[in-house]
């Protein structure tokens, strides 16, 4: 490891208008908040003078960015009808110069639109441009000055850094949007990790959640088929949570419990008594970025657990070099977690069983338990990538005509179905739908295919099903027939997952002969132009 410069101590915007709106509706927010105005202190008072400040300054390059991209999208597409090409390509075309746009002021504006930008990215449910355009901002982390991370870990800890630590590293090992992290040797020679919150963020979260829930009453305004408060609501709510380390410390905690029989799966121990809301001292676990395997642990947590990870990047994951099988997965950033409803948990298990099943009655029937109605047909497109009817193998490339017939019925999907589709889901379903556009995302980039998120998903979706006629039969008596029938239900899917497996296998094996058979021509041929 690159150990960077290191404290050691002793063993022992664009237009006034805009700015005066936003001025306005930072001064309302202040002037409502009495406590507010009770300021301890003079730095006090300066700190929240600059963030108000700079509130402001965040408001009005947001305001004047969305601003633009209305009227673009308004005289972009004027007069085109939405059925023709013409118009898709228009649209486009707005799509990708909007989420340019946005891009560069999330860029400028830092902290919570970088994470913003991120959470938008990772949401399979808006256009491929955004989704493409922002992801670039995964990458994207800036790190705090030392000196103001310095002054967070010793407001909080209550003590100076060489009464605590041996020694600790001024330069990060990790830094995110809300927080970096660094390395650390405790004074009984312990490795740590401590991870610190951005001074003044929650104050600045209170100004910039605000503005974001106003512009997107804004574009539904002006765009009645483009509702998104829903997103922000999401965006919100994930984001308090992130900002409370104690709870990411529990999550770390309830997710080491879930997971204690697993010896594939390592959580960092949580030092308490170096850990506030602010500040997260964990455990030091070595080891490099990666995500293969995690499919499996995500399936199990989805569907066994119901209390689910919220941010699974390779960023937050580890492989260590120790374990019984040569490698265990260490599980990094517990802040965003969502805990299932017991129902939602059963009828998404069920869903899977139906999707693997291709039984279209079942999933049309789970559809209204979800409150999405007619919008059944898009549930296989969206966790398998195949039509309904489809005739292709699960996990399998559709044929030519299928995608042809995919492309014709989204030609007449229009932005309010989409708008009302994602407005009926359940909040679970949102959370899950996000953390699986991550989990494809790792799996892409690894080059796995698609089968193995399948299958694992199936198969622990099985196990979520069976955990439940097990509870019941403890409490309720069956009668045999309906145990049995439930039984066979299972066998059949279980021997639906074991053929999916072989032909996975199978495909393998032909990949290997392949390359076998090429490398011999290439031996003989080498052999035999000498004699040519």
């Amino acid at each position: 490891m690159v150990v960077h410069r290191v404290l050691k101590f002793p063993v022992n915007a664009k237009t006034t208008t805009i700015y005066l709106l936003t001025a306005a509706g930072v001064t309302f927010q202040v002037a409502s908040r009495p406590n507010l105005l009770q300021l301890s202190s003079s730095t006090d008072f300066f700190e929240k003078i600059r963030t108000g400040v700079e509130g402001v300054i965040r408001s009005s390059s947001a305001i004047s960015t969305i601003a633009f991209s209305v009227v673009d999208y308004k005289y972009s597409l004027r007069g085109l009808s939405e059925d023709s090409n013409d118009y898709r390509e228009k649209l486009s075309e707005v799509h990708l110069r909007s989420a340019h746009r946005i891009l560069k002021m999330c860029e400028a504006n830092k902290g919570f639109y970088v994470k913003a930008g991120q959470f938008v990215a990772a949401m399979r449910q808006v256009p491929m441009e955004y989704s493409t355009t922002l992801s670039s901002l995964q990458d994207q982390a800036v790190p705090c000055n030392f000196k103001d991370i310095k002054k967070v870990l010793s407001s909080n800890l209550g003590k100076d850094l060489s009464e605590i630590f041996l020694s600790f590293d001024e330069q990060p090992i990790a830094a995110a949007s809300i927080a970096q992290a660094h390395y650390a040797i405790l004074k009984d020679y312990q490795e740590v990790a401590v991870k610190v919150q951005y001074p003044g963020l929650e104050r600045r979260m209170k100004i910039d959640t605000k503005t974001m829930s106003v512009l997107s009453k804004f574009v539904a305004w002006f765009f009645p088929d483009y509702r998104f408060h829903w997103l922000v609501s999401e965006f919100t709510e994930a984001i308090s949570s992130e900002l409370n380390f104690i709870q990411e410390a529990k999550n770390s905690e309830r997710t080491a419990e879930n997971f204690k029989k697993n010896n594939m799966v390592r959580v960092p121990r949580v030092y308490w008594e170096l850990t506030t809301s602010h500040v997260l001292t964990m455990e030091f676990c070595r080891g490099q970025k990666v995500a293969k395997a995690l499919v499996e642990i995500f399936a199990e947590m989805i569907f066994i657990h119901g209390f689910v990870h919220g941010d699974p990047h390779p960023g937050n994951i580890l492989v260590s070099p120790e374990g019984p099988n040569g490698f265990t997965l260490v599980l990094l950033d517990h802040g965003i977690y969502r805990q299932l409803d017991e129902g939602f948990q059963q009828d998404y298990c069920k869903l899977w069983k139906a999707l693997i099943l291709l039984d279209s009655n079942e999933i049309r029937h789970l559809s209204e338990r979800f409150g999405v109605g007619n919008y059944y047909r898009y549930f296989p497109l969206i966790f398998t990538g195949q039509p309904i009817d489809s005739k292709s193998a699960l996990g399998r490339v559709v044929s030519t005509e299928e995608k042809n017939k995919i492309k014709q019925e989204f030609k007449s999907v229009k932005m309010e179905d989409i708008s009302s589709f994602m407005e009926s889901l359940p909040p679970d379903f949102l959370r899950i739908l996000r953390t699986d556009g991550l989990l494809r995302s790792i799996m892409r980039k690894l080059g796995a295919p698609q089968q193995v998120r399948l299958l694992a998903y199936a198969k622990y979706a099985i196990y979520g099903l069976s955990l439940n006629l097990n509870q019941e039969s403890e409490f309720v008596a069956k009668i045999a027939f309906s145990r049995l029938k439930a039984n066979l239900s299972y066998l059949r899917l279980r021997l639906l997952l074991e053929i999916l497996e072989f032909f996975s296998w199978m495909e393998l094996v032909k990949r290997y002969v392949y390359t076998l058979c090429i490398k011999i021509s290439q031996g003989m041929s080498m052999l035999v132009t000498p004699f040519g």
